[in-house]
Parts: structure tokens; C-alpha cells; sequence
């Protein structure tokens, strides 16, 4: 190959392999890749958000805050965090969500296929035996921030 056709090369390339029609776009976040229409999504969760929020009675608690604590997150870690988060939206939130209202439900069924789909390109965070391992080792400090919230 020739000099010349080398940058239309690498372009193809990185194109190819940040996004596919069939696929939609290719996120890079932290040290992992998504395929996610992340625009798609808000759009779907845009759709029904004021019907869900309006259920919300507990106000005065927030699960997360904003999104200054995941970008406080370290770009090695955002990676399993978001896989972490997003195993409690799919085995516990779009599970157990219930309203009477069809299509909330369709909606809701679509972004948890939406989170299954970004789930699956996400590889596991740490090999099982050494996750277990260091979630023993750390649990001091579980045991400290409970001791210090009673």
C-alpha cells in the first residue's frame, strides 16, 4: 500500500470499528466499549419520564446524586461500576417497576433491552474468586460506614 492511501485506511478502520449500522454507535467509556444509541435511550426514557417521576414519593432521598459522583469514578473502574449499575436496573428495577399504563411498560421493556445489549459488551470486572476475595478484605469499611450511620 502507498503512503497516500495509509490515512484513508486508518480512517476506514476507526470507522469501522466505532460504529455499524446494524449494531448503532460505539461508546468508548473508561477503558471499555458500549454499543449503545445513548441519544436513543434518553430520547425512550424522555418519553415517560414525567408519569415515572410523578410516582416518585420519596423525595428526599436520591440513589444517585447527579452526575458528579460517577464522573468522580476513575476511568479504570467506570467500566464495572457501569456494569454493576446496570445489573440493579435489570435484575431489580425494570423487573419489579409496575404501573397500569401499557405503554410505560413497553418503554420500560425497551431501555431494559437497551441495558441488556450495553451490558453484554462489558466484560467482567474482576475474575470471581478475586472479587470475593476483596470484597471480604474491604469489609471493615462496610462495617465502619454502618457502625458510623446508626
Amino acid at each position: 500500500m502507498n503512503r497516500s492511501g495509509l490515512p484513508l485506511c486508518l480512517l476506514s478502520a476507526v470507522f469501522y470499528l466505532f460504529w455499524t449500522p446494524s449494531a448503532g454507535l460505539k461508546t468508548l467509556l473508561g477503558s471499555c466499549v458500549i454499543t449503545a444509541n445513548l441519544q436513543g435511550i434518553r430520547n425512550g426514557f424522555s418519553e415517560i419520564r414525567d408519569s415515572v417521576q410523578a410516582r416518585d414519593e420519596i423525595i428526599d432521598i436520591r440513589i444517585l446524586k447527579k452526575t458528579q459522583s460517577l464522573q468522580d469514578t476513575k476511568p479504570a473502574d467506570q467500566c464495572c461500576l457501569l456494569r454493576h449499575i446496570l445489573r440493579l436496573y435489570l435484575d431489580r428495577v425494570f423487573k419489579n417497576y409496575q404501573t397500569p399504563d401499557h405503554h410505560v411498560l413497553r418503554k420500560i421493556s425497551r431501555l431494559a433491552n437497551s441495558f441488556l445489549t450495553i451490558k453484554k459488551d462489558l466484560r467482567l470486572c474482576l475474575q470471581p474468586q478475586a472479587a470475593v476475595v476483596k470484597a471480604l478484605g474491604e469489609l471493615d469499611i462496610l462495617l465502619q460506614w454502618m457502625e458510623e450511620t446508626v
